[in-house]
């Protein structure tokens, strides 16, 4: 099976209406941070079952694939790199993990990030790695480059280790973009399911200052209490 084959597949199962609905949901307007992206109109799952079929098109192509202009062939492409990468010996396995950070300007996406980052960088890292390479990441002008640390990090909670997911939320608890807001406060949400200690310390510590919406993400899972009692110390600290 080729990459023109796999295109038209994924040409083939979009719909205008859908394109239509996820150009709004992902921000595609002028100055949004989806700007210009391209939709199919095609579903996950109509995505993944696509993906299937070409589980052994090379990397060369899959990489390809990636640099579209269109939402959906990027998409497919980062299933088909994870699928390959789960696969793959370590050689392989770097050489995935390499190309996925020096093409990290086309993962550009929210779901583009969250549905390969810690499959290929955090288990990476977490497994043959050095974990500075998140301080760097996070450090990016890259607004996608700082999402894929923070997402990085959920392979590491899923294996209680805590640390670098609690360092790179505090190094982005200063970043602007709500994504990365999102972003922070969802992994430290993880981090209490795990350990609610090592949340409520977290959040002890710097609360005060975190954007509202990190905030509401990191303590929706506790008691109604708990939760008001951290929103009313942000907002006597900030003034509100």
């Amino acid at each position: 099976m080729s990459l023109s084959e796999l295109r038209a597949d994924l040409k083939q199962g979009g719909t205008p209406y859908r394109a239509k609905i996820c150009q709004r949901f992902f921000k595609t307007g002028k100055g949004e941070y989806g700007e210009g992206d391209i939709f199919l109109g095609l579903t996950v799952p109509e995505q993944r079952s696509i993906a299937k079929n070409y589980q052994n098109l090379p990397l060369a192509d899959v990489l390809k694939l990636l640099h579209s202009k269109i939402h959906e062939e990027r998409f497919t492409a980062l299933v088909l790199m994870v699928n390959l990468y789960k696969k793959g010996d370590d050689k392989l396995k770097k050489q995935i993990y390499e190309a996925y950070l020096a093409n990290s300007e086309w993962i550009n996406n929210w779901d583009l990030v969250d549905t390969s980052t810690p499959q290929i960088v955090g288990d990476y890292l977490f497994n043959f790695g050095d974990v500075k390479v998140l301080d760097k990441l996070a450090k990016s002008d890259l607004l996608w480059d700082r999402r894929i640390a923070m997402l990085a990090t959920y392979t590491f909670i899923r294996n209680r280790d805590f640390k670098p997911t609690l360092k790179i939320a505090k190094q982005l608890l200063g970043d602007k973009h709500d994504l990365i807001h999102k972003a922070v406060g969802w992994m430290l949400r993880e981090v209490g399911k795990k350990d609610i200690k090592v949340l409520k310390e977290f959040l002890d510590d710097h609360s005060s200052r975190m954007p509202r919406t990190a905030l509401r993400y990191a303590i929706e899972k506790l008691p109604r209490g708990e939760r008001d009692g951290y929103l009313t110390k942000s907002q006597i600290t900030n003034g509100k």
